[in-house]
Parts: structure tokens; C-alpha cells; sequence
């Protein structure tokens, strides 16, 4: 569609849910310009309750609330709101459609059997056949065979996936969007359907899942039950969160790469199809639905949540630390001294980071000084962290160059790791590669711009989306320094300590 340039506002609302916090941040289209303003952000804080590590939804839905009420009051009535959040979990509703317990986090574990059983019985090959999506214990597929004996099991007559979830909540439409979707391993993204034949075959109750429907359909008004005024429309909206960050790069060239930071940092490329041979699924890369029918082939690195993890434990030691002061003294620290593989099972949990990681540099070779010494502060131990980050970065952007032949000739960061200085220009200087860094909000500017195609006030294509974030944000450029000899070396060692 062909959209005209009006001078009246369009207010809407993207819900981002992360693993660590959740905002409602407004955007608001007027003349040709759209902006970003934040309303409210929340704590996202998992519980241990019984068995099981748990997200608490209903404190999420309290906080979401809250913020469309917020900025309701600040903006007058909104014309629509959508929903992203991270992948794989999920919620199960009885049959009055009420939620039977908090969903459980990916982080819990427990899927170890579920694993083996369907490698037994497809191979690893057969599955990534099926779904060209990288083995992770934690997809939605393990966590789904891992519990089909529990009595919520039993008692399920649907299934939704978290911003699903919370879309049904906002309106009373079920349904599951593809983006998020893709994620499961359970659907096939050369069709954009469920693999059928997979889900007979493992015994996988996908009946669950209610019907997929795409990015941009308006589903319903806000309930009135939540009291919120005008009544904005409840919108599908790249619901994975590296789906809309990926949305709302501000890209304007096809050979781009992507570093989609947070927690995770998952870097890629955007394809029109699905790369699905030996050599992807050797190299552990995923095939995720993008906007448009686009293909996100990716892999899944470990992002700050090793530096996040070390903060809580040194705050927790009685140190006054945070990101921005430890990224500055790691500027002083010399790089590529110590590495580790970030990739190792050892750091997916809440553990005593620091120690974990001075343990795996010494035992593992990764200290490149005689004495194995280099991780005797959070400075060094910071400086660690993001050279092993940037060397998991680089191969990663190469190899999804090699497998898929797009060529890269810049890469764009976006999401949290913008704001530091230090990651942005390492990244350029480990790919030897042009680094365009911003925005920080970019799954919020790819939810806000699904939300304003939909309502018809802008076209519905990717790239007149991008023009517009291009024009809304000034991203920073970083060069790359140096020369490639140093990383090779370390790249080198890297691939000794991954073995």
C-alpha cells in the first residue's frame, strides 16, 4: 500500500518484553516522522517456585497495563498496541481459557531427556530437515516433550506463546504468530506451517497451538475490562523480539549482517529463503521468520548476560559496579589477553560468573600470559568477556556470509550493547568491517512501524519502514582499527578452547 503524508497523529504502543525487564514505549506518526518516547519500564524477574524456575506473567501483565494507561493519560486514547517478547516459552489454558500456572523460563532446564529421545529417533539431521532451526535444549519442542506427562499437560486445551499470551489477555483473540512461531522447532519455514509430519512422528499435541497468523492484522479493541480509554486496537506485530529488531534496522543496503544485543547477541543475515544443508546445521545456525516472509538465518551467541551475571555477584560481594564504569576501565585493559569460549554450557545458568569464567581461561588455555594471570579484576574480567563475545561475533558474521552467499560489507548493531563503546568498536575490529551502531529501541521502532503499516498510515513495505527509522535516528559509525593478524591469532585459539 501507498500511504499519504497526513498531518494527523497516530499513537501507538509496542509492549517489549524482555528477559531481564519489560516497557511500554509510545510511538507516535505525524507529517512523515515517526518518534519513540518511553512510557514505562518494569523489572522481568523469574521466581523459583517448587520444581521450577517461572516467569511471573500476571506481574508482567500489571506492568503492561500500567504503561498503556500511562500513556493514555499522556497522549489522550491510542490507536493501537502490539506485543514482542524473547522466544520459545509458553503458557497453558484450560477450557475456560484461564492459565493452569505461571509459564516456566527456558532457563530451568530439564529437557536433557526430551533431547536425546528425539535425536534417537530423528537424528540431528532429520530434525534440522524439518525445521532448519539450531539444536537448543531449551526450544520449544524439548520443553513441550519434557512435560506432556504433567498434570497441566493433561489439563491443556491450548497453548500460547508469551507475547501470544499477552495479546490474548489485551483482547480475548487467540492465535500464534509466525515470527515467534519459528522459533519452536516445530514449524517449517520453507511452507510457514507447522511440520506435521515431525509433530506425528515425536507426538507433539500441536493442536494446542491456535491458528498462525502474520505480523500487521488488527485483531481486536483492548478489552473494556481494563478500563484503558479510546480502546486501541490490539495488533499483531513481529512478536520474537529479534524478529522486530531485526524489523527496525535501519538498513539501506541488502548486504548487511546484524548484532541484535542483549542477553543473547544473535547475528545473522536477512535472506528471501531458508538455508537448510549439512553445513548450516554443522555450523548450529537457525532459519527464523522475518517480516515480510523474510528468513532471519542466524546463530544464537552469548551476549551480555555473562557481564550481567558477574555484576550481581560482585554487587553482591559489597562492590559498587555497573556496566558503564566497567566497560570504561576495560578500555585501559589490553585486549585479546585472556579468552574464553562464551559458548559453553557452564555459563547458561546463574552461577558465580566470575569465578566460572577465571576457571574456564586457566584450565582451558584461554589465558595467553605464562602465568595464566590477566582475570585479576572486574576490569580484566570485563575485558574478557567482550573479546570472547567479539570473536564469537565475527565467526559468526562470516560464516553466515560463507553459507549463505550474501555478501557482508557492514554490520549493524542494535539494542543494548549500543550504548557501549568499547563492544561496538571491538565488533568492527574483529570483522574488519564498518560498524553502523543504533538504534538501541530497535525491536521497538519494528514493533511501532508493524503497528502504522497496519493502521494504513504508512506503506507496508520493510524498506519504507527502515527509510523512516533512518530519518528518525542518527546510528554511529565505528571503523575498524588495525589489522587483522591479531584476531586471526586469537580466532585461532578460540577454536582450540571450543573443542
Amino acid at each position: 500500500m501507498n500511504a499519504t503524508t497526513t498531518t494527523t497523529t497516530t499513537t501507538v504502543a509496542a509492549v517489549d518484553l524482555g528477559a531481564s525487564s519489560g516497557r511500554v514505549v509510545v510511538g507516535r506518526y505525524c507529517g512523515g516522522d515517526v518518534e519513540l518516547q518511553e512510557m514505562h519500564r518494569f523489572a522481568n524477574v523469574p521466581v523459583r517456585a517448587g520444581a521450577h524456575l517461572r516467569w511471573d506473567v500476571l506481574r508482567l501483565f500489571r506492568g503492561i497495563v500500567e504503561g498503556l494507561d500511562q500513556a493514555g493519560r499522556r497522549f489522550g486514547p491510542l490507536n493501537g498496541v502490539g506485543v514482542d517478547s524473547w522466544a520459545v516459552d509458553y503458557g497453558l489454558l484450560d477450557a475456560d481459557g484461564e492459565l493452569l500456572a505461571n509459564p516456566i523460563s527456558y532457563r530451568d532446564g530439564g529437557t536433557g531427556a526430551a533431547v536425546t529421545a528425539v535425536l534417537a529417533e530423528l537424528g540431528a539431521d532429520g530434525l534440522y530437515q524439518a525445521t532448519g532451526i539450531q539444536l537448543q535444549p531449551f526450544n520449544t519442542l524439548f520443553q513441550l516433550l519434557s512435560r506432556r506427562e504433567t498434570a497441566s499437560a493433561g489439563s491443556a486445551r491450548r497453548l500460547l506463546l508469551i507475547p501470544d499470551l499477552i495479546s490474548y489477555w489485551l483482547s480475548g483473540e487467540a492465535g500464534t504468530e509466525l515470527t515467534n512461531a519459528s522459533t519452536t522447532q516445530l514449524l517449517d519455514p520453507r511452507t510457514l506451517h507447522w511440520s506435521a509430519d515431525l509433530s506425528s512422528r515425536l507426538g507433539v499435541p500441536i493442536g494446542l497451538f491456535p491458528a498462525l497468523r502474520s505480523p500487521g492484522q488488527i485483531l481486536a479493541p483492548v478489552t473494556p475490562l481494563l478500563g484503558l480509554p479510546g480502546r486501541p486496537d490490539v495488533i499483531t506485530v513481529p512478536s520474537h523480539d529479534t524478529a522486530a529488531a531485526v524489523a527496525g534496522i535501519p538498513a539501506d543496503t541488502e548486504d548487511f549482517a546484524y548484532v541484535c544485543t542483549g542477553t543473547w547477541a544473535l547475528v545473522g543475515v536477512e535472506l528471501p529463503a531458508p538455508v537448510i544443508t549439512e553445513a548450516s546445521r554443522a555450523a548450529n545456525f537457525t532459519n527464523e521468520v522475518g517480516v515480510g516472509g523474510s528468513i532471519r538465518f542466524l546463530r544464537n551467541v552469548t551476549g551480555f548476560w555473562l557481564l550481567q551475571e558477574c555484576i550481581r555477584i560482585w554487587r553482591g560481594q559489597g562492590l559498587e559496579v555497573d556496566a558503564a564504569s566497567l566497560t570504561e576501565a576495560a578500555v585501559s585493559v589490553p585486549g585479546l589477553r585472556v579468552l574464553i569460549d562464551v559458548q559453553d554450557p557452564e555459563f547458561a545458568a546463574p552461577v558465580d560468573m566470575p569465578a566460572t569464567i577465571r576457571v574456564q581461561a586457566r584450565t582451558a588455555g584461554g589465558a595467553r600470559t605464562a602465568d595464566g594471570a590477566g582475570l585479576d579484576s572486574p576490569a580484566e574480567v570485563t575485558r574478557c568477556i567482550l573479546d570472547s563475545m567479539c570473536l564469537a561475533i565475527r565467526r559468526a558474521v562470516r560464516e553466515a556470509a560463507d553459507l549463505s552467499g550474501r555478501s557482508v560489507r557492514v554490520v549493524h548493531v542494535v539494542g543494548g550493547g549500543v550504548a557501549n563503546e568499547l563492544f561496538c568498536q571491538l565488533v568492527a575490529d574483529a570483522c574488519q568491517l564498518p560498524v553502523v551502531a543504533g538504534p538501541t529501541e530497535a525491536a521497538c521502532w519494528g514493533n511501532v512501524m508493524s503497528q502504522l503499516g497496519a493502521l494504513g498510515v504508512v506503506g507496508d513495505s520493510p524498506a519504507e519502514h527502515r527509510a523512516l527509522i533512518r530519518r528518525a535516528e542518527q546510528p554511529r559509525g565505528y571503523s575498524p582499527r588495525g589489522t587483522e593478524h591479531s584476531w586471526e591469532e586469537a580466532d585461532l585459539l578460540m577454536q582450540r578452547i571450543s573443542r
